[in-house]
Parts: structure tokens; C-alpha cells; sequence
């Protein structure tokens, strides 16, 4: 899909497609090959890998300038005190859908049900001064027994669990803006963290998959 949508818009898209039993040292050649083209921008490195891979090992081999992902602990802490650097798509992609709708979120109150990697640089993104993030939030996740108070209590709540259905209407108030970021395969099938009921009490809400 990545491979398409690129030629789509017209650039470049090497691609390193590596066989399920590579070695850790085939995935780190790959990666020291693309840091030092200088015909690529960026890398994606796409996980999850194989379990005789070491995907943080591989993560700290890339140059951060060129994560895309923005996940190098380099860029998660360049986020973090708000330097500039590459971004997780998904988190800022939220912060722009919430803008593109204008959906206030500056001095409200967000909850972020499931502390992944979405959950946390998208927490970050937030909280920052901007005119399309500065909010109060609050990550909480679902070792919390009571994590339900957390998000009755939000004005806006981003499920990224990744657990099936979990949040339902009784854990929201009405007329909550819900953005749903998690997801999981049950064999080819997608399911999403927000149940389609939630629709019934949200003043605003994503599509559940799609």
C-alpha cells in the first residue's frame, strides 16, 4: 500500500524487501544502506519483525534525521521538549483531524485510553502550546481499574488499546468528540477499540475502520 501510494503522488520509493528468515545483521546492513543513500529522505522500518529480530535494535541503527517514523529515541525526546524533528504519523495525523474538523481542543480536557506507541508522542503533541494542541491530558490505560472515570470525565477521548469493542457508551459523556486509533486483526477481519454504539452518545466520532 505504501509502495502504491507513492508512485501515486509521483516520488521515489526504494524498498528492501528482506525474506522471513533474515538474520539481525541482514536488517542492520539494510538499514546502514539506507542512512547512507543520499537519495533517501526518510525510512520507514516496518514492524512488526519477525521474533529472531531485535526491532529496537534496529531502530537505534537508524539516523533519526531520516525515521520517519519518528519513533528513534532521539526524535521521541526532540518531541518531547518540543525540538524540531520527525513526527509519528498517526499522532499528528489525529492532531490534524481534529483540526480539519475544528474541533476545540485547546483548554480541554483529552484522555488517551492505552499508553502505546501512539498514545504517548500523541499525549506530547497535545499538550504542547499551539493553537491546535495546548490541552490537558491524561494517558490512562487499562490496567487502571477505573480507568472509565478518566474518560467519562474527557471532553475528547482517543482509544489506542488495541483491544476489541472496549470502549462502549457507558464509558463516555455526552456529546464527547471520540477519535479511534486502535485496532486489531482477528484473523483477516479489523476490529476497532470503539464499539459502533459509542456513535449514539458522541457529538463527533471517527469511523470505526476505514
Amino acid at each position: 500500500m505504501k509502495q502504491a501510494k507513492a508512485a501515486e503522488l509521483g516520488f521515489t520509493s526504494p524498498h528492501i524487501h528482506l525474506p522471513q528468515d533474515a538474520s539481525q545483521a541482514d536488517v542492520l546492513a539494510a538499514v546502514r544502506d539506507m542512512n547512507e543513500a543520499d537519495e533517501v529522505d526518510a525510512v520507514l522500518l516496518q514492524h512488526p519483525t519477525p521474533p529472531q529480530i531485535d526491532f529496537d535494535a534496529a531502530l537505534l541503527a537508524l539516523d533519526p534525521d531520516k525515521d520517519v517514523d519518528g519513533l528513534h529515541p532521539v526524535n521521541m525526546g526532540r518531541l518531547a521538549l518540543g525540538m524540531p524533528g520527525p513526527v509519528p504519523c498517526t499522532p499528528a495525523g489525529i492532531e490534524a483531524l481534529l483540526a480539519h474538523y475544528e474541533i476545540p481542543v485547546a483548554g480541554r480536557e483529552v484522555c488517551i485510553l492505552g499508553g502505546t506507541t501512539l498514545g504517548r508522542p500523541l499525549a506530547l503533541l497535545l499538550s504542547q502550546k499551539r493553537a491546535t494542541a495546548n490541552a490537558a491530558v491524561t494517558v490512562v490505560h487499562t490496567g487502571v481499574a477505573n480507568w472509565a472515570d478518566y474518560t467519562r470525565r474527557a471532553e475528547i477521548v482517543i482509544a489506542a488499546v488495541g483491544v476489541p469493542g472496549i470502549l462502549r457508551p457507558e464509558h463516555l459523556t455526552p456529546g464527547v468528540t471520540v477519535v479511534g486509533g486502535g485496532v486489531r486483526y482477528e484473523g483477516k477481519k479489523l476490529l476497532p477499540d470503539v464499539d459502533e454504539s459509542c456513535e449514539d452518545v458522541a457529538g463527533a466520532i471517527t469511523p470505526r475502520v476505514g
